[in-house]
């Protein structure tokens, strides 16, 4: 039942709620004939209206995609940035990797990143070409142990780098591997006049460093090739 009292005389007014609409209605005082207000039939009261149901909860968020790690971060960064280097380059130029490494799998797994940039692979083989190449310019870079020699001539591959015009062996890329070295140290990489050292046991996980390496040499060098080459030098 509704109940309210009179505004005027106070007398108190009950209404079954089998007869009280459930919208806000109003009845006479049979008093006073004062006009008394009510605010309608009280939710859950005997012939009022079923609750709403309960709505069903809602459905779980869906699970965030996995985050990168910082490593996986660089990683992907450094190789987005060499592929756009690569696709700045003239269409008819293939780069090349050349590779002086007696293990044939260290060579396969140091070389693995370049192969899916686009980069060919030879194997220093053939008397007399790792030098003369070098100098033509046909390879981008060079991987190679300290000690490894050039077919034909007394010297190791690295003093023929080493001993390259300014201009050309700015163009390659050398990396030097060895147990002595610690990967990616830009000290011992400098002491040996490379352009990253890597040891063997890191050559499963060499893509990070090697391609932050190169683009920050890319970063270093390009403007100053850039210009010689604008400038008819090179």
């Amino acid at each position: 039942m509704v109940q309210a009292a009179c505004p005027q005389c106070a007398n108190k007014i009950i209404v079954d709620d089998a007869r009280a609409p459930e919208r806000p209605f109003a009845v006479k005082c049979p008093k006073c004939q004062t006009t008394v207000r009510f605010p309608g039939r009280t939710a859950g009261a005997p012939g009022a209206a079923p609750a709403p149901a309960a709505s069903a909860p809602p459905a779980p968020a869906p699970a965030p995609p996995p985050t990168e790690t910082p490593r996986d971060e660089g990683r992907n960064a450094a190789l987005a940035q060499h592929r756009r280097e690569i696709a700045q380059k003239d269409a008819g130029h293939g780069r090349k990797v050349l590779v002086a490494l007696a293990d044939r799998s260290l060579a396969g797994a140091l070389v693995q990143p370049l192969t899916r940039l686009g980069y060919t692979a030879e194997m220093l083989d053939t008397p007399d070409e790792g030098g003369r190449l070098l100098e033509d310019g046909v390879f981008d870079v060079v991987i190679a142990t300290g000690t490894a020699t050039v077919p034909g001539r007394q010297e190791t591959l690295l003093q023929r780098v080493t001993r390259l015009a300014p201009a050309a062996r700015r163009r390659i890329f050398l990396v030097l591997v060895g147990d002595a070295y610690k990967t990616g140290d830009g000290t011992q990489a400098f002491a040996a006049q490379a352009d990253l050292v890597v040891n063997p046991r890191d050559a499963a996980a060499v893509e990070s460093p090697l391609l932050s390496a190169m683009t920050e040499r890319t970063r270093l060098y390009q403007p100053l090739l850039d210009a010689r080459r604008l400038a008819g030098v090179d």
